[in-house]
């Protein structure tokens, strides 16, 4: 049986700054911050050590994602910042990155969602924000800023590039310079009558 496969949510740039910056919680500011501007999943971010910060190679080493396969992905620079103010704010872990505060055991994929889903929620942002949009976003921005779709589909850790094309659909095409023949008729009309009234 066929299924109905609908898009996810996709947060413009402005609305991932409102969530991101209007965190109080410092270790959950540095958490979203993490997804958004790394590509990783809920799951890759709670596992996260401190050791997986590979600060003077801006990247990120992620263990044994989803896929059973390790992967390095990009640190942005204005991430490293959140991330060291928050290091110095909590203690300055040297195991988990997010510990839980209960038990010595990583935050739970739980409990991140729980805050992501009422943050973006109190925001007024589109229903179905969840921890993976993000990760969602991460993909559609970086194709928008001309990343290439291969080096996309490493740094998300995707096996098919199958499972990266989806974020072709979802892109916005204004921001990837795309125009619809329809508008492109009427310059190539005005650029020919342009160049008549010259002839003339």
């Amino acid at each position: 049986m066929k299924r109905d496969r609908q898009l996810p949510v996709i947060l413009t740039r402005e609305q991932v700054n409102l969530l991101i910056g209007s965190m109080d919680n410092y270790k959950h500011k540095a958490m979203a911050a993490t997804m958004y501007s790394s590509g990783l999943r809920v799951s890759e971010v709670c596992h996260l050590r401190y050791e997986d910060i590979r600060r003077k190679q801006k990247m990120i080493y992620v263990s044994l994602s989803k896929n059973r396969q390790d992967r390095y992905t990009i640190l942005s620079d204005k991430n490293l910042e959140i991330l060291t103010e928050y290091w110095y704010r909590y203690n300055r872990p040297m195991g988990w990155l997010f510990p839980s505060t209960v038990r010595d055991a990583p935050l739970t994929n739980g409990a991140v969602e729980l805050f992501i889903k009422k943050h973006a929620k109190s925001l007024g942002l589109p229903e179905g924000v969840t921890p993976h949009t993000l990760r969602h976003c991460f993909a559609c921005h970086a194709l928008e800023d001309g990343l290439s779709h291969t080096f996309i589909q490493q740094l998300l850790g995707h096996r098919s590039p199958h499972s990266t094309d989806v974020y072709l659909q979802m892109t916005s095409k204004a921001s990837m310079g795309i125009q619809s023949p329809f508008d492109t008729f009427e310059n190539k009309k005005d650029k020919k009558d342009g160049d008549d009234r010259n002839a003339d």
